[in-house]
């Protein structure tokens, strides 16, 4: 059977026209005995073709069991069994190494050796040059390429050093890999591939190479062929129209079959049994790769020993006054399966970095299925007490799902990168690095470089995208183009639009993942190639998260939150000034005038609930404990949003519905949110406990539930689950309701582990609110950017709230906004530098450091400071001279008089040579709406009024008798546009914007 050895994907970003999992499943339409997905100098398609592999397995293995039918008793004949046509090609993983001189060569990793040595040379090349290059020499390669197989491709036409130079390095390969290389022979279909066959076979007997054959498919299918072109002309930066040469001049370079290919190589055809024999001496298998945790050994300890002894060492610090029975026998029980499973270095790093963090003052909370867990609990990675959800530790850690535990940690969003370079210093950055994010056509994206490729104009392009959004596709229905003015039967725009369609889900390029770290024990360049990120400081792998969880590999997610930066500096302000020092796990539980407000929806700054959706939900749900904030995070989503789960639930709640159950199974999955599955994990459960799904068919479910999931689809499910629903006994109409619940989580579902960490974010959020708005105001300004408000509104809040807000001030404010005392002894606002525009903390520190006593003028502070006027004029346009008595107007005219090289010739010189003093300026002083509008211009806010109180006066009706028309509508009135005009000022104009 033939073997097709060299594969482009589209993860040849812009070139291949298919994605792995295509080609996959053509070789087994085709019955190829194996494939290699070779990527230009990647392997990051090569999970998605294994992922696909494995899949086509089960469901051949489902077929036959299905064909053959239960067996037949001993004493009866055997039946006659179906037979199954389709095969499950092998994959053997393989890159195209592309040389820095344009030498081509397709290596295939024939063992474990071999698959290790292809990562060393991949993060070789990759990590010498910037993202997305790589650079390789053939000098890498003859290092060593044992477990490698190579196929040679032919040079190319014009490919630089001409035919010698390329017969010159095929001979120093051959030499040195004796045995190991191989001559492909590549059908062009140009007329000439006869004499091309004939020439290249005495070339490979002048190397003493053996012929291997190969299409080289760019694409799975000659459907294929438009996308490829498109594709061409989105990389060369033109239209297809014009690529000339570089467009495909037929539709053959596909994945063809063994009769296809032996038809094309004629007398050469046994290139095509050379290629299954090396496809066959390629036995090595994604599958096989075994990970292996840091063990994470410290002073002799086992890793077990260690943890059960930090463990213990945290239920000592959780529970000051011994824990409850029932926390240490679940303690006792997740030790054991975490044991059993070989998991305990992966608590264990998880710990080390969080411990880092703690030491260095940088809030953090875990969170994800780790706020179920007493280990995670005691270990200080969750301040969440595991007592407060309702799911087993078995979610976490399953024996039966065999998968790596998960947990995702979120740090203080402006300190991150110190527990990412931690990471790389600890481990090194040969065993640690960050996941990829692929990143896909998607909606207008596609739209607008598909459509420029097609030849659409700019105008057609914009009118267009404004009828996507979202992540949709080229699906515009024919009256919508129609009133945009388009023509949906133009051949030219129907071809775009459909390429649109196709190009959907392609990969674009490869980015980094926003935290997702692979730690292993020895190098990670053996087991996945690292290449450098965009970000200083940064090295990625290739795989993303989907590849990572189908291998079993471990992933800490370190990731950023803005709220833990906005709490640890109130927490840092509360010790300061009042004396307080609390944590996330220390504050006052329960408070009742917490949850007032909160029923009150005043929350503006408060985590996961300022948005106007959950302002609106909040007096309905009237939270009143903890857990109602666990369901008001989970609730306001689009997955239960769209599986119709909100008034069902606010109903009960209500008491205008009856809270019943079908079951007093599914009673016990549903009874927290009365009877309304509202979790993800509920779903999982609903599928276990009501229609019989297995425990691996749950976690299917799971993963097509995943959040943004590209490729998962929740409805193949639907027949399984009905069929399941009905052999339990419940009804048709409950079943499908159930199911489409189930389905409005595919969009967006919350995980109850994750709503509990997030709820305890917002108590934290909304208690330091309620009791102490000021520093919350302080906080949440020193953390931006982050939430939905910007600062004049937060501001405003505060105001509102009675907090006393200073503006800044040259000789008071620091570059952060700081909390002061007045003269009763107050807390007040001080608004720092940072709200200024165009001032950066560099320039605030050289302010700060050289202010000692205070500055006393314009000037003072140029000559101690050594700021430049451009910077002063800044701290003038925002009135910061103020406190010195110096108006804005009168500063911003010292401060443009700085640094001038010679005197104006306005001023003259006395008859001795003096120059005579500069004449005082008279400057009128601003109106208040100048003072407004400059405050608007120079930090996007201001403390003075509100611009419309300025206008209110004009805008307020005035009185007239009953039934007299308006002023406006009287025959003789201006109108309208003239009263605007004459309301609109430039000043008030410039106010009101």
């Amino acid at each position: 059977m033939f073997a097709e050895l060299s594969i482009t994907s589209n993860f040849t970003f812009l070139h291949g026209a298919s994605h792995p999992e295509e080609y996959m499943e053509r070789a087994a339409e085709l019955g190829l005995a194996a494939i290699a997905i070779a990527d230009e100098n990647s392997v990051a398609g090569i999970v998605r073709a294994h992922t696909r592999m494995t899949e086509i397995a089960r469901q051949i293995a489902e077929h036959r069991a299905e064909a053959c039918g239960p067996p037949a008793p001993a004493h009866l004949p055997e039946p006659p069994r179906a037979a199954v046509a389709r095969t499950v090609p092998r994959l053997i993983p393989a890159a195209r190494l592309v040389l820095e001189n344009g030498f081509e060569i397709t290596a295939l990793a024939a063992t474990r050796q071999g698959w290790a040595r292809l990562c060393r040379l991949l993060s070789t090349g990759r990590l010498r040059a910037e993202k997305g290059a790589c650079h390789l020499r053939l000098d890498d390669l003859l290092e060593g390429a044992d477990g490698l197989r190579m196929i040679l491709q032919p040079q190319a036409p014009g490919s630089p050093g001409g035919a010698g130079a390329w017969v010159s390095q095929a001979e120093r390969l051959a030499r040195r890999f004796p045995g190991q290389c191989h001559l492909a022979l590549t059908p062009a279909y140009d007329g000439q591939d006869e004499t091309r066959f004939d020439r290249l076979a005495a070339l490979a007997r002048h190397l003493e190479l053996p012929t291997i054959a190969t299409a080289r498919p760019r694409m799975h299918h000659g459907g294929r062929r438009r996308l490829a072109d498109v594709l061409s002309a989105i990389r060369a930066g033109c239209r297809v129209a014009d690529l000339g040469r570089a467009a495909l001049a037929n539709a053959e370079q596909r994945l063809r079959s063994e009769e296809d290919l032996r038809l094309v190589l004629g007398p050469h055809e046994a290139a095509v049994d050379r290629a299954a024999a090396l496809a066959e001496d390629c036995r090595f298998d994604l599958a096989s790769l075994r990970y292996e945790y840091p063990s994470e050994v410290s002073g002799g300890e086992t890793p077990g020993d260690r943890l059960a002894r930090l463990a213990r060492e945290g239920l000592a610090w959780r529970y000051p006054q011994g824990a409850p029975e029932h926390v240490e026998t679940l303690l006792a029980h997740e030790l054991a399966l975490i044991a059993k499973l070989g998991y305990e270095p992966y608590f264990l790093t998880v710990r080390d970095i969080v411990t880092f963090a703690r030491s260095r003052g940088i809030l953090c909370q875990g969170r994800g299925s780790a706020a179920n867990s007493v280990t995670c609990f005691c270990l200080g990675v969750t301040s969440v007490s595991p007592e407060i959800g309702t799911m087993v530790f078995e979610r976490f850690v399953s024996e039966a799902r065999d998968e790596p535990p998960d947990i995702d940690v979120d740090f203080e969003h402006q300190r991150r990168e110190e527990v990412i370079q931690h990471i790389y210093r600890t481990y090194g950055r040969h065993r640690a690095g960050l996941c990829a994010t692929v990143i896909h056509y998607r909606g207008k994206r596609a739209l607008r470089e598909v459509g420029r490729a097609m030849g659409l104009t700019e105008d057609t392009v914009g009118a267009l995208a404004s009828q996507i959004w979202g992540y949709g596709g080229g699906d515009i229905p024919a009256a919508r183009l129609r009133e945009i003015g388009l023509d949906p039967e133009d051949r030219e725009l129907v071809l775009a639009l459909q390429m649109v369609s196709e190009i959907q889900g392609f990969p674009r390029h490869l980015s980094q993942h926003v935290g997702g770290f692979i730690i292993t024990e020895g190098r990670l360049d053996e087991l996945v190639p690292i290449e450098n990120a965009t970000m200083e400081d940064r090295t990625v792998i290739c795989w993303d998260k989907d590849d990572i969880d189908a291998l079993g590999i471990l992933k800490v997610d370190v990731l950023a939150l803005g709220m833990l930066t906005c709490l640890r500096q109130a927490f840092d302000l509360m010790t300061r000034h009042l004396g307080q020092s609390h944590d996330l796990a220390s504050l006052p539980q329960e408070d009742p005038r917490v949850y007032d407000m909160l029923c009150e929806a005043d929350t503006i700054g408060v985590f996961q609930v300022e948005s106007r959706a959950q302002m609106n939900f909040l007096p309905r749900m009237k939270p009143r404990c903890f857990y109602d904030l666990v369901i008001e995070v989970a609730i306001i989503r689009p997955g239960p949003i769209q599986g119709d789960m909100v008034h069902p639930y606010i109903r009960r709640r209500n008491g205008e519905e009856t809270v019943q159950f079908p079951s007093d199974a599914l009673g016990r999955v549903l009874g927290k949110t009365l009877g309304v599955p509202l979790f993800q994990e509920q779903a999982m459960q609903i599928a276990i406990t009501g229609a019989g799904f297995t425990p691996e068919e749950a976690d299917r479910l799971r993963r097509s539930l995943a959040t943004f999931k590209k490729h998962g689809n929740v409805s193949e499910f639907r027949d399984r689950f009905l069929r399941g629903m009905a052999s339990n006994g419940y009804a048709r109409d409950f079943a499908e309701r159930c199911f489409s619940q189930i389905e409005g989580f595919g969009s967006y579902g919350f995980p109850e582990s994750h709503a509990a960490s997030f709820a305890l974010l917002v108590y934290a959020s909304a208690w330091i609110k309620r009791h102490h708005p000021g520093i919350f105001a302080c906080a949440l300004l020193n953390a931006q950017p982050m939430g939905f408000y910007a600062p004049a509104q937060i501001l405003r809040d505060a105001r509102a709230h009675g907090v006393i807000v200073r503006p800044p001030c040259i000789n008071a404010s620091d570059w952060d906004n700081t909390m002061e005392p007045d003269d009763e002894g107050n807390l007040v606002l001080r608004l720092g530098f940072r709200q200024i525009r165009g001032m950066t903390e560099e320039d605030a520190a050289w302010l700060t450091r050289a202010r000692n006593n205070g500055y006393r003028s314009v000037r003072d502070v140029w000559r101690r400071a050594g700021l430049k006027p451009d910077i002063l004029i800044r701290l003038a346009e925002a009135d910061a001279f103020a406190p010195l008595d110096i108006s804005r107007r009168a500063a911003l005219w010292e401060a443009k008089g700085l640094g001038a090289p010679d005197p104006l010739p306005l001023f003259g010189w006395d008859t001795d040579g003096t120059l005579q003093p500069e004449p005082a300026a008279q400057l009128p002083p601003m109106t208040e709406g100048e003072e407004i509008v400059e405050d608007f211009i120079a930090m996007r806010l201001t403390l003075r009024r509100h611009p419309v109180a300025l206008l209110r006066h004009r805008l307020s009706p005035s009185p007239r008798p009953k039934g007299a028309l308006p002023p406006s509508a009287r025959a003789d009135s201006p109108g309208i546009f003239s009263a605007r005009r004459n309301l609109h000022g430039p000043l008030e104009a410039r106010a009101c914007g």
